[in-house]
């Protein structure tokens, strides 16, 4: 539940603290005092927009902080703290922070959608959303669910399984089918690690052999023909031999000429092994091609292409082993399914046996809260994912005579669909632990106040309640009030509120009654309200519940 708000500089709020009960609470003012503003703090709470021309004039910021108590089987007594915090700069972006760390908005939202639930004209109405309005039908018909959900998952847990094991069947077919090609290409092409290189230099050699044999033929004239390089050198070495001073010289030309002639030989040599083949340099270039192609579909060097092969031959026999497993799980995969086809047929059937006992107990209920020629329907429809589930679920609403039934987005005012939301409270249960109901008393007075005051009652025997309105009968019956006042002066305008004690709720309810705080009358009336009202929820565990039992 709520323990604590702390609202500062957010609209003419310049700094006000709301500590509500666990029961009912009342906020009251004037028209214009700025209730609206504490709900709309609340709704920043819930993710709602954040609109930086709401930041008080003169303030760098607003900020909103609520303290909120929830059920904790690990803490010491059983309950622990939940902090929520947005601040909304009057320049930039918004921030949110749960228990003091920084989280994104819809983390937030996420975390306050179970905390605190808002009805009302501008708020964030949870009941809008379908699986509010199919739950709600759940919770009053007590249709149990727990089976197909169990079913779903067996569903979805199996299809996991079989996406891990590479899909559904055709899906695995083609994943086996392409890894038998691309093996197939791969150990057709016989590759051999340092192919490439070995290619690029016999292809060199082959596209240049007329150029390779005319440069050794020139270079062995140079060194072996008659009157060439080795003849100098002979000659040379015999000019010198037996000559003291070049003895070392006329050896290292001996030498000399000793190795010309061995890389004479092995130039012939060379020349010999140097052939001009056109149809083997045709074969080399359509394989260096082919390796070509098929690095630049699995790997940029030959290794890798390998490797490649490798994975893919582990891939493809993890496939052929698994096809009996998948087998296997095709058939628990049908079992599942018709065992959802079987519980949405029960939960279907359910839901729209329980329908028109929802729609009349809705009606009922509504038309003693100020809507007396009502028509409520609620409309159960199928899915596409869920046949027979009835999990389309609509609350149709008719608020005036004459008009057809429409969802409650579209027909609802604010002040009916926070009517419409204490009805559906009062005739099932669940929700959040906190309820804000703002122009609840929209457009009503006199014994449909009375009505609504008591239904508000009933919904705070299981939930925390805070209320905004302007009728006498629903501030009387809550147990704690806060008056919010707005003080204007020569320097601007500045919202207050205020917790009010038993005298100080009779001079504020008889404002409420007769805009005179200070006539006796009034006062005598709203003294009498006020122990009525206290008398009627002192015996409230005498009133029906939602299940017909007295509590």
């Amino acid at each position: 539940m709520l323990v604590e708000l702390a609202v500062r500089d957010l609209g003419v709020i310049a700094d006000a603290r709301v500590e509500p009960d666990r029961g009912a609470t009342a906020l009251t003012g004037e028209t214009g005092a700025g209730k609206t503003m504490i709900v709309e703090a609340l709704e920043l709470l819930r993710g709602g927009r954040a609109d930086a021309g709401r930041v008080r004039t003169g303030a760098e910021r607003a900020e909103v902080e609520a303290l909120f108590v929830v059920p904790d089987p690990d803490a010491p007594d059983g309950e622990r703290e939940v902090v929520l915090r947005r601040v909304v700069p009057a320049t930039g972006r918004s921030r949110a922070y749960v228990d003091g760390h920084l989280v994104p908005v819809a983390e937030l939202e996420a975390l306050a959608v179970d905390l605190i639930e808002i009805h009302g004209q501008h708020a964030q109405q949870g009941l809008l959303r379908p699986a509010a309005q199919r739950a709600a039908l759940d919770r009053h018909a007590g249709v149990e669910t727990a089976a197909l959900d169990r079913a779903i998952a067996r569903v979805r847990e199996l299809r996991r399984r079989l996406a891990e094991l590479g899909g559904d069947d055709r899906s695995r077919a083609r994943e086996l089918d392409l890894l038998r090609y691309q093996l197939d290409e791969i150990d057709a092409a016989a590759l051999a690690p340092g192919e490439a290189e070995r290619l690029d230099d016999e292809e060199d050699l082959l596209a240049g052999a007329l150029e390779h044999r005319a440069a050794a033929e020139a270079a062995l004239e140079i060194l072996a023909a008659d009157g060439g390089a080795g003849d100098a050198l002979a000659g040379a070495a015999t000019r010198l031999s037996g000559r003291g001073p070049f003895r070392a010289t006329s050896e290292r030309l001996a030498s000399l000429g000793i190795e010309l002639t061995d890389v004479v030989g092995e130039l012939r040599d060379q020349l010999d092994r140097v052939e001009v083949d056109d149809e083997r340099l045709a074969e080399v270039r359509s394989r260096r091609q082919r390796l070509v192609e098929l690095c630049r579909k699995y790997g940029e060097r030959i290794e890798d292409v390998l490797g490649f092969a490798e994975e893919a031959r582990r891939r493809l026999e993890e496939l052929e082993h698994r096809e009996q497993e998948a087998a296997t799980i095709d058939d628990d995969l049908a079992d599942a399914l018709a065992e959802v086809d079987r519980e949405s047929q029960l939960v279907g059937a359910a839901r729209r046996a329980a329908a028109p006992g929802l729609a009349a107990a809705l009606a009922e209920r509504l038309r003693s809260l100020a809507m007396p020629e009502c028509v409520v329907e609620i409309r159960v429809e199928d899915s596409a994912d869920l046949p027979g589930a009835g999990d389309r679920v609509t609350v149709l609403l008719a608020a005036n005579p004459g008009a057809p039934p429409g969802p409650l987005q579209r027909v609802a005012s604010g002040g009916e669909l926070s009517r419409v939301m204490l009805a559906l409270r009062l005739v099932s249960s669940g929700g959040p632990p906190t309820m804000v109901f703002d122009e609840v008393d929209a457009g009503i007075g006199g014994s449909a106040a009375t009505a609504v005051a008591e239904a508000l009652a009933g919904v705070a025997r299981d939930h925390q309640v805070l209320v905004v309105t302007h009728l006498a009968q629903i501030a009387a019956a809550a147990s704690t009030q806060f008056a919010v006042t707005k003080v204007t002066d020569g320097a601007g305008t500045t919202t207050t509120v205020r917790r009010l004690e038993e005298a100080e709720r009779v001079v504020e309810v008889s404002r409420m009654l007769s805009g005179s705080p200070d006539s006796d009358t009034a006062r005598r009336h709203a003294e009498e309200l006020l122990a009525a009202q206290a008398g009627h929820v002192s015996t409230a565990d005498r009133v029906p519940s939602a299940n017909g039992t007295r509590r």
